[in-house]
C-alpha cells in the first residue's frame, strides 16, 4: 500500500485543483514505443522488444496575479532497463513559484535547470531521444534551489539562466555541497540561437564536476539545424580526474504539411563509465560512441504523431579486450498531447 500513496495523493491534489481550473490550465503529454533490440553489445537483451511508455506528464499551471504564477507537473516512466518488472510510478517534476518582472523573472523551487533547456526545446523531439548532456548523464533537467532568469538590454537578445541549488535533480538533498549552474544566450535574429553554459556541482570527498557547453541553433523556412559541443570533468579523490566530451549535429526538415525528417549524430569522444545505466539504450562503458539516429515523422494531427526510427551505436575499437558489437534498435515511436 505505501508504494502507491505517492500516486494517490496526486490524484487527490489534482482533483481539488479541478474546482478553480478555469483559472488555470491543465496540460499533459505522453510518448512510448514499440521496440526491437536487433542487435546489442549486450546478449542479455538482443532481441528484446514490447511497448512501453518511456514519459507522461501531467502539468498544472495556475496564475496567482499579474506577477506571480505557480506550477506542478507530475511524470511517471517505464524503469527502460529490460530487467525491472514494475509498474510507472508518477513523481514531482516541477513544483515552483514564479515572479515574473518586465524583463527579468525570479523561480523558487522545483524548476528546470538551464543545462539543456534550450537545446531541447530547439532540438524539438524529445519524444525520440533525451539531448546528448540528458542522455549521457552530464547533469540534470531539474534542480531544487532557486533560478534568476531573462533578458538584458532592449530586443530580447540577449538571455540569461542562472541557478543556485541542491544539485541532486529531483530527489531530495544529502550532503552539504551546492550546484551552480548558469546560461547566455545570443538570439541575433529568430533564425540564429547561440548559447554557452558552464556549471559546478559541489559534491562530497573531492569528486567535483565541472561542465561547460556550447551550442549553435538555426532556423530555416523547411527545417533547423543545431550543432553543441561539451566537456566534463568529474574529479577523482582516489585516482586520475575523469574527463568527458561530446559533440552532436541533428537536422530537421519539413517535407510537407504531415511528414518531416530528423537525423542525428552523437559522438563521444571518451567511454561513458555510466553508459549502462542509461534507460532504454543502454552504452558500452569501455568504448567511445557513435550514435546515430533517423526517423520520420508522421504528423496525424497537431497534437499526435507516429515516429519509426532506428537508433545505431557504433563504437570504437579498445587499447585492450574486443570491441563492443554493434547496437541497433528499431522502433515506431508515439507521442500525444492534451
Amino acid at each position: 500500500m505505501r508504494r502507491f500513496l505517492p500516486a494517490i495523493a496526486v490524484i487527490l491534489l489534482l482533483s481539488g485543483v479541478q474546482a478553480s481550473a478555469h483559472e488555470g490550465k491543465i496540460s499533459g503529454y505522453v510518448f512510448g514505443d514499440f521496440y526491437w533490440v536487433a542487435a546489442d553489445h549486450k546478449d542479455s537483451i538482443e532481441n528484446s522488444n514490447g511497448f512501453w511508455i518511456r514519459r507522461a506528464y501531467l502539468t498544472f499551471d495556475q496564475p496567482i496575479s499579474e506577477r506571480f504564477d505557480a506550477r506542478l507537473r507530475v511524470e511517471a516512466s517505464s524503469p527502460g532497463d529490460f530487467v525491472t518488472k514494475d509498474k510507472l510510478t508518477p513523481f514531482i517534476k516541477d513544483a515552483y513559484l514564479r515572479y515574473r518582472g518586465a524583463q527579468h523573472s525570479v523561480v523558487l523551487g522545483l524548476s528546470a535547470s538551464p543545462t539543456w533547456e534550450v537545446v531541447e526545446r530547439e532540438w524539438g523531439y524529445r519524444a525520440l531521444e533525451k539531448t546528448p548532456l540528458d542522455l549521457q548523464k552530464f547533469g540534470g533537467s531539474r534542480d531544487m534551489g532557486v533560478a534568476f532568469l531573462g533578458s538584458i538590454g532592449s530586443g530580447n537578445k540577449v538571455r540569461y539562466h542562472v541557478m543556485f541549488g541542491n544539485g541532486s535533480d529531483t530527489a531530495s538533498e544529502v550532503n552539504e555541497g551546492k550546484k551552480i549552474l548558469g546560461s547566455l544566450g545570443f538570439y541575433p535574429s529568430d533564425k540564429l540561437i547561440v548559447e554557452a553554459y558552464v556549471d559546478w556541482d559541489n559534491l562530497p570527498g573531492d569528486t567535483d564536476r565541472f561542465t561547460v557547453q556550447g551550442f549553435l541553433g538555426y532556423k530555416m523556412a523547411k527545417g533547423r539545424l543545431g550543432f553543441q559541443f561539451a566537456h566534463q570533468t568529474r574529479k577523482s579523490a582516489t585516482g586520475a580526474d575523469a574527463k568527458l566530451e561530446i559533440a552532436s549535429v541533428y537536422g530537421v526538415v519539413k517535407l510537407n504539411d504531415r511528414f518531416s525528417g530528423v537525423v542525428r549524430y552523437d559522438r563521444m569522444f571518451d567511454p561513458q563509465p555510466e553508459g549502462d545505466k542509461i534507460s532504454y539504450i543502454p552504452f558500452a562503458t569501455n568504448a567511445k560512441s557513435n550514435l546515430f539516429l533517423a526517423a520520420l515523422d508522421i504528423t496525424l494531427h497537431k497534437k499526435v504523431s507516429l515516429m519509426p526510427n532506428v537508433e545505431a551505436v557504433f563504437y570504437d575499437g579498445q587499447t585492450s579486450g574486443d570491441k563492443p558489437k554493434t547496437d541497433i534498435i528499431p522502433r515506431l515511436t508515439f507521442f500525444f498531447s492534451f
